[in-house]
């Protein structure tokens, strides 16, 4: 099984570009999604968080991201630490799902792969970007938070201008159409080197 990475700041549109493959037939696995429903799921992944944050991690048996997000940012130590719980658990389950895909390749959508320097876990990593300001506007719109954690956020991720050099493949996301036609070729392109 061919695995592709996909990755790219936050407000870059990744999660886009992802269904854009899924609309060409392609399996994507989204990271983010999958671990928010392991830990409001798994009683094992609840203990841990409970542990490290206290009962206030849930809500009326929901987790509580606003309040796990305000930690988080301002705490890079406690950034980690969550990441140590919840990154091997949805590893596990990506690795779990994939077996059970039966086309030519799957992609696995992740957004701190780089951070994370598990870019050998892959065949290939695809980097999505786009500008910073319209990133932000993305996020404006789309999210409930204020510019400042939205920078904030972003400064937990390594810039793009790093990310760059490392990725097999970029798809500039700032028209829909042009990245439409830039996930098709790329699509065909990895059609063809594994096929």
């Amino acid at each position: 099984m061919i695995v592709i990475g996909l990755t790219g700041g936050i407000g870059s549109g990744k999660t886009t570009v992802g269904r854009m493959f899924q609309d060409l037939g392609v399996p994507v696995y989204n990271s983010d999604v999958r671990a928010k429903e392991l830990m409001n799921s798994s009683k094992k992944i609840q203990k841990e968080l409970i542990a490290l944050f206290g009962e206030k991690v849930f809500k009326d048996k929901e987790l509580n991201r606003a309040f796990i997000a305000e930690k988080v940012f301002k705490d890079k130590n406690l950034l980690e630490q969550l990441n140590a719980i919840v990154h091997p658990k949805v590893r596990k389950d990506f690795l779990k799902w994939s077996k059970d895909q039966t086309f030519a390749y799957v992609i696995q959508e992740t957004a701190l792969l780089f951070e994370n320097n598990s870019q050998k876990l892959y065949d290939e990593v695809i980097l999505v970007t786009a500008p910073k300001e319209l990133r932000i506007e993305r996020v404006l719109q789309r999210d409930q938070i204020t510019r400042k954690e939205i920078l904030s956020r972003m400064n937990n991720q390594l810039e793009d201008k790093v990310k760059v050099k490392l990725a097999d493949y970029i798809i500039e996301n700032i028209d829909l159409d042009q990245t439409r036609q830039n996930v098709l070729d790329l699509h065909k392109r990895i059609l063809a080197k594994y096929c």
